[in-house]
């Protein structure tokens, strides 16, 4: 099953937490950080959303930072993937 977004939503999958840090310490579930970066899995069409023209910026395979709690989390084929609109990504990692 593949996952095609709407509008001006985009499909993306987070990037797994660092479990150990620089030091060597492995850190517990409790004490990873909810990860930001994520890479985009699907990208809506963009258009006319809310009576504003949304060209998409974002492209498949870029890294993303995003808003910490935002988006509809899904599972797809024993996956994970969160649909959050365009606006909820803050900044493209290069």
């Amino acid at each position: 099953m593949k996952i095609k977004p709407l509008a001006d939503r985009v499909v993306i999958k987070m990037v797994e937490a660092e479990e150990t840090t620089k030091s060597g310490i492995i850190l517990t579930g409790a004490a990873k950080e909810k990860p930001q970066v994520a890479e985009v899995i699907e990208v809506g069409p963009g258009g006319i959303v809310d009576g504003k023209e949304v060209v998409m910026t974002v492209k498949q395979g870029d890294k993303v930072i995003t808003s910490k709690y935002s988006g509809t989390e899904i599972k797809c084929g024993g996956t994970e993937y969160i649909i959050v609109r365009q606006n909820d990504i803050l900044a493209i990692v290069e």
